[in-house]
């Protein structure tokens, strides 16, 4: 999911960013013969995610930085942990030690916490699935962390599924008009998804054929009652007021997919340190 060519090119980017015209601290304290040894430690339990990442800022920086990781991502990891070794010229260690970990604790907390949601749901056919509500050019870490933790993938961009909200319907006069404007003019490789607000809606959205229809901010009951009216004519997703303590009644209701943003724009850093010896 992540190319190598797509992740070098984002960090180069990052390092642009972060470095400036020069890292006025390190240039000026370090000679280009000092040597350094660090590691990569968990001050907290999670999952990891970013490894790759994580390499490449040392990689692109100085192919004389070594980085040994001793898990995957994917991995479960402890507090206290030695994730990683890393051995090199001091200068780039220290140059590249902000943005390397930008990335590892960044796409480890979409990872840990997409893990909870998924857990959380039990033993129910439910998946937690991500939303378009992510950090604007970082959409891809994020997915893959999605991925990584366990969790599985909505749609990546605009490109990749027709969904129908209110303000579509509102715009093109009738939700079924919608699909049915659409339905002429998409390939067949792409599905209709509908966004439903009330009962009445997805008996509609069954009616034209949707592929699949969300059940918006609806109670548990009103759920209930709309798996049993779309009846498997449809792929049912659940959205709205999805968090920890509600992800596994809504799975309860029989829905296939349950989307949250919570797991990407509300998910903490996961705290790890580069501790140099």
């Amino acid at each position: 999911m992540l190319n190598n060519f797509f992740i070098e090119e984002h960090v180069k980017r990052a390092l642009e960013e972060d470095i400036g015209f020069g890292d006025i601290t390190t240039d000026y304290l370090t000679n280009e013969d000092d040597i350094m040894k660090c590691e990569l430690n968990s001050r907290v339990e999670g999952i990891l995610s970013g490894r790759t990442v994580f390499e490449t800022v040392f990689k692109i920086l100085s192919p004389k930085v070594e980085v040994k990781f001793y898990f995957n991502d994917g991995d479960s990891i402890q507090k206290g942990d030695k994730l990683a070794d890393i051995e090199g010229p001091a200068r780039y260690i220290l140059m590249g030690e902000r943005v390397a970990l930008n990335y590892v604790q960044r796409m480890s907390g979409i990872a840990t916490e997409t893990n909870k949601y998924q857990k959380a749901i039990g033993n129910y056919k439910a998946k937690i699935v991500d939303t378009r509500k992510t950090t604007p050019l970082f959409r891809a870490f994020e997915k893959y962390s999605v991925k990584v933790g366990g969790g599985s993938l909505h749609r990546f961009n605009l490109s990749d599924c027709a969904m129908i909200k209110d303000n579509h319907i509102k715009y093109a006069g009738s939700l079924t008009k919608a699909v049915e404007k659409l339905r002429k003019h998409i390939s067949h490789a792409h599905k209709i998804e509908v966004e439903c607000d009330t009962i009445e809606q997805v008996k509609e959205a069954v009616t034209c054929g949707a592929d699949i229809i969300m059940l918006d901010n609806m109670s548990i009951d009103t759920m209930k009652k709309c798996v049993e009216i779309i009846d498997d004519k449809a792929i049912i997703e659940a959205s709205g007021n999805v968090n920890l303590n509600t992800v596994k009644d809504i799975a309860s209701t029989g829905v296939d997919i349950i989307s949250s943003s919570a797991i990407v724009a509300k998910a903490p850093t996961l705290d790890l340190g580069l501790d140099c010896k």
